[in-house]
């Protein structure tokens, strides 16, 4: 069952988080159960949804690619996240790839 995960990860930066992208490139390479990604910050810090095939496929991908990215841009601390069902998704037509 897919999943949504909701994250927010205090005083992460724009820099940080586009360190992390560029070392796991998962745009180009796109993780194992990964379906959707959106990531936005506010005066916290980091937020992100997510939707996954299964909360394993993403610890999977945390264990094997995100966690050294996150060592190597100097992200400090553990965000705060919730795994919860998805109930449904929605894609407006013609929309697709980064922004």
């Amino acid at each position: 069952m897919a999943v949504v995960l909701s994250m927010s990860w205090a005083g992460v930066t724009p820099k940080q988080y586009d360190i992390v992208r560029d070392a796991v490139d998962w745009e180009a390479v796109a993780p194992s159960g990964a379906q959707m990604h959106v990531a936005w910050f506010d005066a916290e810090g980091l937020r992100v949804v997510d939707v996954w095939e299964s909360e394993q496929a993403f610890q999977a991908f945390f264990a094997e690619r995100l966690a050294p990215a996150v060592e190597k841009a100097g992200i400090g601390g553990m965000p705060e996240s919730e795994f919860t069902p998805l109930h449904r998704r929605f894609v407006a037509p013609g929309t697709s790839g980064a922004a």
